[in-house]
């Protein structure tokens, strides 16, 4: 690497860096606004509203990347340009290309750094902010762990390995302690139903009473449990995208098909996941000719709301796409790669026409 190619992978990285913390800045002052309306519900404090931004950060740093490189690389090639150093890079004989080659080596770098965080940090953390909000929230106690999501309620002990939706529950077992921390009861059903009112209906009953010299198991059919865990408790169980990484996702799609279920979401999640990284290439090469092809002393205000005109545009497309993609049943390959491959020939187009 030469020096004038380190020179401008080292100014690319530093203003996409800068452009990234403002934005995440941004986005975490929004969030912490509507956190603020969830403050005092349970245990839900200030402490917990700050750690919630920390655990949510890396996901939104993930998604960030990608329009934080465009806007960075904007404002740092733009900056060269009007202080003539792309023309003087130019006249030294430096190509368009070389130009892009050189921007290009920061975007792998941004790449690596994107990827380590979606894949390795961001899933798990998500998936801790969601039991961070919800326990506190419903002051209770609350593991998720690989046997299921267990909970506290007084001296019973509820373990649900499934939850098909919000509402639904499979697989409840349900352990009631005596004022000295003895077992008394076991009950297991097999489903559950949430009804309202703080009741869920439990069907096929299995029960166990505890003494001290037998067990005495009865069956019941049915039975109404009245218990103050709601819905929303249980959502931080429920699978989601955002808290996998690629090889969770395509392990939790092959699951899903071996079960006939549907898989589109998870599928259209895989291959946006896969695809996000790219776009960071392409909002680069968006950026360069964008700057190459406007006149030296060009407002550097007009270049940056043109970088967040294009970057919100290209977000726009990419979810209308993603949408029409499921209401349509398309092809998840395809919805992915469509945004992303229309950015880049509009961004080769522009290219040639400076070359």
């Amino acid at each position: 690497m030469n020096l004038l190619t380190f020179h401008i992978v080292k100014e690319v990285l530093k203003g996409s860096f800068l452009a990234l913390i403002l934005l995440l800045t941004l986005f975490n002052l929004f969030t912490f606004s509507d956190e603020l309306k969830d403050m005092g519900t349970g245990n839900y404090g200030l402490k917990e509203i700050f750690l919630y931004l920390l655990l949510t950060s890396p996901r939104v740093f993930y998604e960030l990347v990608p329009s934080s490189a465009l806007l960075g690389s904007l404002f740092v090639l733009g900056t060269m340009a009007n202080h003539s150093e792309i023309i003087a890079m130019r006249s030294a004989g430096v190509s368009v290309m070389g130009i892009i080659r050189s921007v290009m080596i920061a975007g792998v770098v941004l790449v690596i750094v994107a990827m380590s965080v979606g894949e390795f940090i961001a899933p798990q953390a998500e998936r801790s902010a969601r039991l961070l909000k919800t326990s506190s929230q419903h002051n209770k106690v609350i593991m998720h762990t690989r046997y299921g999501i267990w909970l506290r309620e007084g001296n019973k002990f509820v373990n649900i390995r499934e939850v098909k939706n919000q509402s639904q529950l499979s697989n409840v077992s349900i352990y009631q302690l005596n004022a000295q921390k003895r077992l008394t009861q076991i009950t297991h059903a097999q489903t559950g139903e949430f009804i309202g009112n703080e009741q869920w209906r439990l069907t096929d009953i299995a029960r166990s009473e505890i003494t001290e010299n037998q067990i005495n198991p009865t069956h019941e059919d049915e039975q109404i449990w009245k218990t103050s865990i709601a819905p929303d408790l249980l959502k931080i169980i429920v699978v989601k995208p955002d808290n996998l990484s690629l090889f969770d996702l395509a392990q939790y799609i092959d699951f899903l098909k071996n079960n006939n279920q549907k898989s589109k979401t998870f599928e259209a999640a895989f291959w946006g996941r896969l695809i996000n990284p790219l776009v960071i290439f392409v909002m680069l090469m968006v950026a360069t000719p964008f700057v190459i092809g406007i006149k030296r002393g060009s407002s550097m205000g007009g270049r940056l709301m043109a970088g967040i005109i294009i970057g919100m545009g290209f977000n726009i497309l990419d979810k209308i796409t993603n949408h029409m993609g499921l209401v349509y049943d398309l092809n998840p390959i395809i919805v992915a790669v469509l945004p992303g491959t229309l950015v880049f020939m509009t961004a080769c187009y522009a290219i040639n026409k400076v070359k």
